[in-house]
């Protein structure tokens, strides 16, 4: 064999070579397993565990620290309303954890949007929440919900607050035309507003990162959510 062919077969061997080798492939979970995960994860009852375990821990602070205030303190607990004081499951589940905005609501068929589905009130209480609730407001601390809901839907949802449970609290604040557009922004403003009002927020507890950030208060507690996320 000639060099010119040796040259020749060993550089279509080396082509051969790179048009078998495969692409990497990104190490991520099939979205249909981690829907079925999902699902399993809140039907098994290890969802309700969870948020009872952080709502515990919640409380038991809560109560340790509203003993240690001198008279006369304005002691305060802030809590998210979507996944934190009221499940939304069944709007969740029928869409396929997808978000609907706009259109009715169906919950045999689907879709439900999710402002059709809040306006109807009929989202059913965490309990856990509102056994803390309670207990708050047993040991002298006033609640107050800051939710990321529009101000449009405060009577509908102050219903459902009611039919839930939840009744006597302090502030109930929605989402005003012109509020910042990022939820940890806009919450940590209107816990800010609390203090002015010469509150001292001693537990704030939510399901996204972004109902805790921001300060304003002087321990935060996460809930579980693995089915939606808001920045």
């Amino acid at each position: 064999m000639s060099v010119r062919a040796l040259i020749l077969a060993l550089s279509l061997t080396a082509l051969a070579g790179c048009a078998h080798q495969a692409a990497p492939v990104a190490d991520l979970p099939n979205l249909g397993v981690v829907k079925t995960q999902l699902v399993a994860y809140h039907d098994s009852g290890a969802y309700d565990r969870d948020l009872a375990r952080v709502a515990g821990e919640a409380g038991a602070w809560i109560t340790a620290r509203a003993a240690t205030l001198p008279a006369g303190s304005h002691p305060a607990l802030v809590l998210d309303i979507d996944e934190t004081s009221l499940s939304n499951w069944p709007q969740l589940k029928i869409n396929d954890f997808g978000y609907i905005k706009a259109g009715g609501c169906d919950l045999d068929r689907g879709p439900c949007a999710v402002p059709a589905w809040e306006i109807m009130g009929r989202a059913a209480v965490i309990a856990p929440t509102l056994e803390l609730y309670r207990q708050a407001r047993a040991a002298g601390v006033a609640v107050f919900f800051i939710t990321g809901r529009p101000e449009e839907e405060r009577e509908a949802t102050a219903r459902n607050l009611v039919a839930a449970g939840y009744e006597g609290w302090a502030g109930l604040v929605l989402r005003a035309p012109g509020a910042p557009s990022s939820a940890a922004d806009y919450k940590a403003a209107e816990r800010a507003r609390i203090e002015v009002q010469g509150y001292t927020i001693i537990a704030n507890m939510g399901d996204q990162d972004s109902d805790l950030a921001g300060g304003h208060a002087e321990r935060t507690f996460k809930l579980a959510n693995p089915y939606y996320f808001i920045p």
